[in-house]
């Protein structure tokens, strides 16, 4: 006698440890391509580094991040309370810093005082620009999960795209405050 197998639906509490390793593998993949971009750097020119390079613009745009990611954070603390005007307003706020620091990102690359043909200029530019591109995506999931927050198609019992948003623009915060920042700015 042949027994058939019937697939089992997810429970919700399946679906999200399910989509929770799916993101932490996502970091790892991500964390890899940047390891590679950070090797390079040191691979072309060391440590060494033009003094030419914008500490304080670094620093200013490091500080934007740092706040916009406690917005995100505060963002979703509030929402997972049900708090939803709360919740928009950081998120709101989240935007606006990640605008800040692109145009920070904008300036900064509009006014280098080395060649994007020097190695370190060719390790700067490839670096800030593979982030500002992760950033750049981060700023769109945001402002999709906020019109979805807004609309009330998300709720606290379906966080998931919240707190998916909030996780992805925190690691993307990370990787600047930790990694890119003083290994371009200040090594």
């Amino acid at each position: 006698m042949e027994t058939t197998a019937h697939p089992v639906a997810a429970t919700p509490v399946d679906r999200l440890a399910i989509n929770q390793l799916g993101m932490w593998l996502f970091f790892a993949s991500e964390a890899m391509l940047f390891a590679a971009f950070i090797t390079a750097r040191f691979y072309l020119v060391g440590v060494w580094r033009p003094t030419t390079v914008n500490e304080p613009l670094g620093a200013a745009m490091t500080l934007a991040l740092l706040l916009s990611s406690a917005f995100a954070y505060y963002g979703l603390r509030a929402f997972q309370r049900g708090d939803r005007a709360t919740a928009l307003r950081s998120l709101l706020g989240t935007l606006l810093l990640g605008c800040l620091f692109v145009g920070g990102v904008i300036i900064e690359w509009s006014t280098a005082e080395f060649s994007i043909a020097s190695p370190y200029g060719t390790a700067f530019f490839s670096t800030t620009g593979l982030h500002v591109a992760h950033l750049i995506s981060g700023l769109i999931i945001l402002a999709l999960v906020y019109r979805l927050v807004r609309l009330g198609h998300l709720s606290p019992e379906r966080p998931w795209g919240v707190l998916a948003a909030v996780r992805y623009w925190t690691f993307v915060d990370a990787l600047w405050v930790l990694v890119i920042y003083p290994v371009l700015y200040l090594l």
